[in-house]
């Protein structure tokens, strides 16, 4: 169903080339960088007080990686996710004349249209905590899944492009990149969560080919302007969001609300760690926001709003004002009340509203010490 080989392939091949770094360069920001999640680990635990699970810590190792390596490690994380849906995809086929053939061609295919979305995304990412990534030859993770990614280029690419200091930027992307590890070292029920909402996405997905081509087609035309469609409300959603089933549609409004709060609680913690150990932390946020914003020209423009990362770069904004709010009003200690379990988690309403996530989960569990204590 899916040619990854190819895929990794496509996406080395197209993936746009690095910033020009000699080689001493390259092995000093390779160092300091895996110095810099190293004492991360320390600033983000003591600001959030949320601490690893268990007598002995998951050992999620910090891989720092060039764009390729960041490909090779996203196709085998998609590989992992998308297994059980594929298998389902290929046991349906097989019925059908032809199909063994069909989904040779269609692999192929697939692989390369992978690897060219791949090599989009190469050249922008900073850091990633892979969750579900499997350990593989030359790409250790933890036990249960899970290694922490910095792709050097890109880092040492956007502190040159924004022109603030080096070291401080590659420890401001290292604080937000660790607080993901910790997300998920010190919860241990959020991976296998976030896991279960994914498949059920997943297991919702149009079988029928033929449908499938057709939600597309319209998508596609709708983009393209050749299908104007005011009353359906589909003008500004991504493509992602346009071939999407309405069970689907339920599903990603709490994975929404789930990522919502990782990116805006990883953005809270970089600027609230910052002051104390990012001296330019002020300049490096304000630079940093005016690049997000601005975008890169029309293209990239339209390509982040056809793969739907313009609402990526919302829940970032949408996350951390949650989460501000949240410990404003109740402190540390009564915002990490949200890892207690999924029905803590702020809904998508929720995370635009943060007192009513107040009012629910702090007003409950009064009710329910107050019960405890007259019996």
């Amino acid at each position: 169903m899916v040619d990854w080989n190819l895929a990794v392939a496509t996406a080395t091949r197209l993936v746009r080339p690095g910033p020009e770094v000699g080689r001493d360069e390259a092995r000093a920001v390779v160092a300091e960088l895996r110095r810099h999640a190293k004492t991360s680990e320390r600033h983000v635990r003591e600001f959030t007080r949320m601490m690893p699970q268990g007598l002995t810590p998951p050992d999620t190792p910090v891989l720092v990686v060039d764009r390729a390596g960041w490909v090779k490690a996203n196709v085998e994380g998609f590989r992992e996710l998308l297994t059980p849906l594929l298998g389902k995809m290929q046991d349906r086929r097989a019925g059908t004349p032809g199909g063994a053939v069909l989904g040779a061609v269609g692999g192929k295919i697939t692989g390369v249209e992978l690897g060219m979305l791949l090599s989009f995304l190469a050249s922008r990412v900073l850091g990633q905590y892979e969750t579900f990534a499997p350990s593989t030859l030359g790409l250790p993770g933890s036990a249960g899944g899970g290694r922490l990614l910095l792709v050097a280029p890109n880092i040492v690419h956007v502190e040159r492009e924004l022109e603030v200091d080096p070291h401080d930027f590659r420890l401001w992307v290292c604080l937000h990149e660790e607080t993901h590890r910790t997300q998920f070292t010190a919860v241990p029920w959020l991976r296998e969560h976030l896991e279960g909402e994914i498949q059920t996405f997943l297991g919702a997905t149009e079988m029928d080919p033929m449908t499938v081509l057709e939600r597309l087609r319209e998508a596609v035309q709708s983009f393209a302007g050749a299908r104007p469609d005011a009353e359906s409300g589909d003008e500004g959603r991504s493509l992602v969001e346009l071939v999407q089933t309405p069970e689907q549609r339920e599903v990603l409004a709490r994975l929404t609300a789930v990522m919502s709060l990782l990116e805006g609680h990883a953005d809270f913690v970089m600027d609230g760690v910052g002051p104390e150990v990012v001296p330019s932390v002020a300049e490096i946020r304000e630079k940093f926001q005016q690049r997000r914003a601005s975008g890169a020209g029309r293209l990239d423009a339209a390509l982040r709003k056809l793969l739907g990362l313009d609402a990526k770069l919302r829940q970032y904004r949408d996350g951390e004002r949650f989460v501000r709010a949240v410990v404003g009003q109740v402190g540390m200690d009564g915002f990490n009340r949200i890892w207690t379990s999924p029905n803590t988690l702020p809904t998508k309403a929720e995370i635009a509203k943060p007192a009513d996530w107040v009012a629910r989960v702090h007003r409950k569990g009064s009710e329910q010490s107050e019960a405890s204590e007259e019996v």
